[in-house]
């Protein structure tokens, strides 16, 4: 049986979700200077975002993350860039992480956090950063304002946000990513049956039905100096 061919590679998915590494870059620039701030990046994937935090900042990143194919990928990659001595990749998720209090100078998460319990993820979040250390969150913003009261109530304090241009998830990446795989399936036949495909055309679907639910945004918050 012929191998199926990496579908991202072919309709070059990833470029596309790279191109929304300018929001990370802006993003990162409204926090303060830090003098070689402690990363960490929750959620990592294969580390698109860690390795361009770990260039703008030129300080340590710690990767977390439960998916190790996607790990594994991201530590050839560092390898490949003789970058392994920057970047240290852990492959657990934030609730069960083993990391002291107070390790860290900015907690770094896109799309992670709304996956998982606040009443358990938030505390951590708070515990793993350092007094007026950042918490930066990429997510919807009608989630962010569902989840504001709680992280107020955190101990956490707003001091800046960054939305991204409304409809933007559809407009640069999931309407692009639907014409490529409709000429796809006409290049190489309509019943191609690949998981990797069908993940992309419900995330297509969901998204095109009510894109405006997609609006997102950076939100910057500082754990308090003292409590």
């Amino acid at each position: 049986m012929d191998r199926l061919p990496d579908f991202d590679e072919v309709l070059k998915a990833r470029e596309m979700r790279n191109g929304f590494l300018k929001y990370t870059r802006e993003a990162l620039a409204l926090l303060p200077a830090m003098d070689h701030p402690r990363i960490l990046d929750i959620g990592c994937g294969s580390g698109s975002a860690t390795m361009e935090l770990m260039r703008l900042s030129g300080s340590e990143v710690v990767g977390i993350d439960t998916d190790a194919a996607a790990l594994s990928e991201m530590r050839q990659c560092l390898e490949t860039d003789g970058l392994g001595d920057r970047v240290e990749v852990v492959n657990t998720s934030l609730l069960d992480v083993g990391f002291p209090a107070e390790s860290f100078d900015v907690l770094w998460e896109e799309g992670v956090l709304h996956l998982l319990d606040s009443g358990r993820s938030l505390p951590v979040c708070h515990r793993l950063l350092k007094p007026g250390g950042f918490l930066v969150m990429h997510e919807t913003v009608a989630w962010f304002e569902g989840i504001k009261a709680h992280l107020l109530a955190g101990g956490f304090c707003i001091v800046n946000e960054h939305l991204l241009p409304k409809r933007c998830w559809w407009t640069d990446y999931y309407a692009p990513l639907e014409e490529r795989i409709r000429r796809l399936r006409e290049e190489r036949g309509h019943d191609i049956a690949s998981a990797a495909l069908a993940q992309h055309e419900r995330e297509i679907a969901m998204v095109k039905a009510d894109p405006d639910r997609f609006d997102c945004g950076f939100f910057i918050l500082q754990k308090a100096r003292s409590e």
